[in-house]
C-alpha cells in the first residue's frame, strides 16, 4: 500500500475509501459532483467539489457536467460560474489559460483568476480606455490591442453584474 496525505486525514492505499489522482489521496467523488482544481501561476486558488460549471473558452464557452467526456480546451476571458456542492453560486474572471476534463476532475489553469465579487467596473473601464487609445501600426499591435478590449469588455461585463 501507499500513503498519501488528505488536507485533513491520512488515508492508505488501496481502500475503498480512497482513491490515487496523481499523488493526493482524495475521498471519493459523489457521483453529481465534479471536482474544479483552479490554478494560477502563484496558487491553487479552488480544490473543491462542485456540481457543475461553465467556463469561456476561445471560440464560445462550455458547461461541464458529471460525466463529461474527456476533453483539453483553449480558455479565453470572461466568466468562470460554478455551481457548488452546497447549491450556491461563484463567479470568477479568468484571463486564458487551459481546461482540462479528465474523469470528474476538471483542472482549470488560467493566468489569473479574480472572484467576481473583487471586480470594480471603474478599473475596467479604465483598461478599455487605455486599449482603445493604443495606436497600433502592425498585425502584432493590432492583435494584441483586439485582445485587450475583449479581456476589458468582458471584465467590465461581469463587474456591472
Amino acid at each position: 500500500t501507499a500513503d498519501c496525505r488528505l488536507p485533513t486525514a491520512d488515508c492508505r492505499l488501496p481502500t475503498a475509501d480512497c482513491r490515487l489522482t496523481s499523488d493526493l489521496c482524495l475521498p471519493p467523488m459523489p457521483a453529481d459532483h465534479l471536482r474544479l482544481v483552479l490554478v494560477t501561476p502563484e496558487k491553487t486558488l479552488l480544490d473543491e467539489p462542485v456540481r457543475s460549471l461553465r467556463a469561456p473558452l476561445y471560440d464560445g464557452s462550455a458547461g461541464f457536467y458529471p460525466g463529461r467526456a474527456p476533453l483539453i480546451g483553449r480558455l479565453g476571458y470572461g466568466e468562470l460560474r460554478l455551481n457548488d456542492a452546497a447549491g450556491g453560486s461563484r463567479s470568477y474572471f479568468v484571463d486564458g489559460g487551459f481546461v482540462q476534463v479528465k474523469g470528474n476532475v476538471v483542472s482549470v489553469l488560467t493566468n489569473r483568476a479574480v472572484p467576481a465579487d473583487d471586480l470594480k467596473t471603474a478599473d475596467a473601464e479604465e483598461l478599455l480606455r487605455e486599449a482603445n487609445d493604443r495606436r497600433a501600426v502592425t498585425a502584432e499591435e493590432f492583435a494584441a490591442k483586439a485582445r485587450d478590449q475583449q479581456r476589458a469588455r468582458r471584465m467590465a461585463a461581469l463587474a456591472r453584474r
